[in-house]
């Protein structure tokens, strides 16, 4: 008897995210380089790391540090974070139950939201946000609120935050430095929020991916700084950031042992661990703190010189006091909306560009765009000459 030909039939799915598309971010290096743009868009170097780094991570390898290492992390990256944070926000984290090496910050992020939220739960974002918040919260089956920071100036407006708050909130989340804004919140900012979070339960995320890119001699408000935050707090930072590996995907969490061992929990069964050498050859670089302590000189450098080429153009530059973006207020340059003019740059300028609309759960356009000056010197100079024709 002949069998009868097997009929494919691929079963459908109800999308868990069905909002969700390709990024703008992916949309806008895709174009930079069909166009032959200067990709000013997406957040990262152009420029390589230290090779010393490089060094220390190929020493791992060949001394043979190349199977998983303990889930939380390797001990000595775990001790040198530790370190970190005590000698320079004052608070002491033990690295063996407070201290957990991720698969980048986004992973952190991911794996603090599930680990805490519960269906129904609401969570408070503050718009603009960096585009993994929402999704996140929804992947946990709790609520998205929306509070937005103030127009122009991208300010948290305590108010309107304290508002939001409800019985069901369970968590925060704030980024300072702030992608996409490029504002940093000040200590007075960071001891309201403590004292509008002292008689809630709320648990706080703070993204402070950029923590290293503070400008003009002020120094980055850790949550670690308050102990009122820091009792509450999953603190997340990035060594991609900070020592220009993005690929990498290496972060860190810093959370007091209650909130370390849900977190564990979720971390051993999404990423397990992380890479192995990697985590040596941090730990080995982090002996020495000049790289970190001297990187706000070093963008604060790179933000001088974008702001200076661009003086003579139509683009009206926002403040910039942190990370490694600058936003521009386009009213005087074109009628176009954000999204539009990002395209039309990209096409008939030559450089590629954000629109802050992306960065909004409705879109909010204010006609502001967002660029990256994480590029070499050269790079950046040939932006600016194309820019300075606007």
């Amino acid at each position: 008897m002949t069998p009868t030909p097997a009929t494919e039939h691929t079963p459908s799915i109800t999308s868990r995210l069905p909002q969700v598309g390709t990024t703008i971010f992916t949309v806008m290096s895709a174009l930079a380089a069909q166009c032959g743009a200067v990709n000013l868009g997406q957040g990262f170097p152009d420029f390589d790391c230290d090779a010393r780094l490089l060094d220390a991570v190929n020493d791992a390898m060949r001394s043979g540090h190349n199977q998983y290492p303990p889930m939380p992390g390797v001990p000595a990256l775990r001790q040198a974070v530790a370190a970190k944070i005590e000698a320079l926000h004052g608070r002491h984290y033990s690295f063996d139950t407070e201290i957990t090496i991720t698969a980048g910050a986004t992973q952190a992020i991911l794996t603090a939201i599930l680990a805490t939220v519960h269906p129904g739960d609401e969570v408070i974002v503050l718009d603009p946000c960096y585009d993994s918040y929402a999704p996140n919260i929804v992947l946990a089956g709790g609520t998205v609120v929306r509070v937005p920071l103030t127009p122009g100036s991208f300010r948290p407006d305590f108010d309107k935050i304290g508002a939001a708050l409800s019985p069901r909130t369970r968590a925060l989340i704030i980024n300072s430095p702030h992608n996409p804004s490029a504002t940093v919140w000040s200590a007075q900012d960071m001891l309201t929020l403590q004292e509008l979070l002292a008689p809630t339960e709320v648990l706080l995320i703070s993204d402070e991916v950029y923590e290293h890119m503070v400008f003009d001699g002020q120094p980055h408000q850790s949550a670690a700084r308050f102990p009122g935050l820091a009792a509450r707090a999953f603190i997340v930072s990035s060594f991609g950031k900070t020592f220009h590996v993005t690929g990498w995907k290496v972060g860190t969490v810093a959370a007091p042992a209650a909130l370390t061992a849900e977190f564990r929990k979720v971390h051993q069964f999404n990423v397990f661990t992380v890479n192995t050498p990697m985590q040596y050859g941090l730990a080995h670089y982090m002996a020495d703190p000049a790289p970190y302590l001297q990187l706000p000189a070093f963008y604060q450098a790179k933000r001088d010189l974008f702001r200076r080429g661009l003086e003579g153009s139509r683009l009206r530059l926002l403040p910039t006091t942190g990370t490694y973006f600058q936003c521009a207020d386009i009213s005087a340059v074109s009628d176009l909306g954000e999204a539009d003019f990002c395209q039309w740059l990209a096409r008939e300028v030559g450089v590629a560009a954000i629109p802050l609309s992306a960065f909004y759960g409705d879109g909010f356009d204010q006609r502001v765009v967002r660029f990256c000056f994480a590029k070499k010197d050269d790079t950046l100079r040939e932006a600016i000459e194309r820019l300075r024709t606007l």
